[in-house]
């Protein structure tokens, strides 16, 4: 009579173990589950860290002007309107002169991007009506870089003298280097292809300003 009670006995030893076992292998699953979302978690963040990263390097470091250059500067015909002995000044702007209002700025760097100080930088242009001073110094001056190889020149954007499309002219004097003789050009204007010596390398980047635009361009001298 008592082997039947102990029988039932380890049966019920058995059930409570088996059920025992449901609690353990539920918490098992979900331990499993939280740790598999912990681990995938920083697959779903990767992508959002990764882009700023790439947007860092393909756009902005295009557009920015400290990028180093790639080629020289290509030189350019002097033209016939060159005359030595401008002032030594950073505006070119005098009373009464009508144009829009230029601010040109930039730097001098070798190809192995290290800065130029001391070039002197000699412009040269014609005025809104496309004219140019050759009885004085109206819109021409010279000026030096500095340490960090840059530049700055207030002016006005030139106009079109006849057969040219609008653009400034430029003399670069690195010490010890050859003299580079080249012009600056302006996008999307329409002579532009008309000109014959239009040179794409050698477009300013332009921006609207609460008082006129500016530019920048970097001139590039043989190391």
């Amino acid at each position: 009579m008592l082997e039947p009670a102990a029988d039932e006995s380890g049966g019920g030893r058995a059930k409570y173990a088996s059920v025992m076992q449901v609690p353990t292998i539920w918490f098992t699953a979900v331990a499993a589950i939280l740790a598999l979302s912990g681990c995938g978690q920083p697959l779903t963040t990767a992508p959002t860290t990764s882009t700023p990263s790439l947007a860092a390097d393909g756009g902005p470091a295009v557009a920015s002007t400290d990028a180093c250059p790639t080629q020289l500067t290509p030189p350019q015909t002097e033209g016939p309107y060159f005359k030595a002995g401008s002032p030594a000044r950073t505006s070119l702007i005098e009373s009464g002169m009508t144009g829009t209002r230029l601010v040109l700025s930039g730097r001098v760097l070798t190809l192995a991007c290290a800065p130029v100080s001391g070039v002197t930088l000699d412009f040269w242009q014609a005025d809104a009506g496309g004219t140019y001073d050759n009885s004085g110094y109206r819109l021409r001056g010279h000026q030096s870089t500095d340490a960090a190889g840059r530049y700055s020149v207030e002016t006005i954007v030139p106009g079109e003298y006849p057969g040219r499309t609008e653009h400034i002219h430029v003399k670069v004097r690195a010490p010890g280097k050859a003299v580079l003789t080249t012009q600056l050009y302006f996008s999307g204007v329409a002579r532009n292809q008309e000109d014959s010596i239009f040179d794409s390398h050698l477009l300013v980047t332009v921006q609207n300003t609460a008082t006129g635009k500016a530019a920048t361009f970097d001139f590039v001298t043989s190391s």
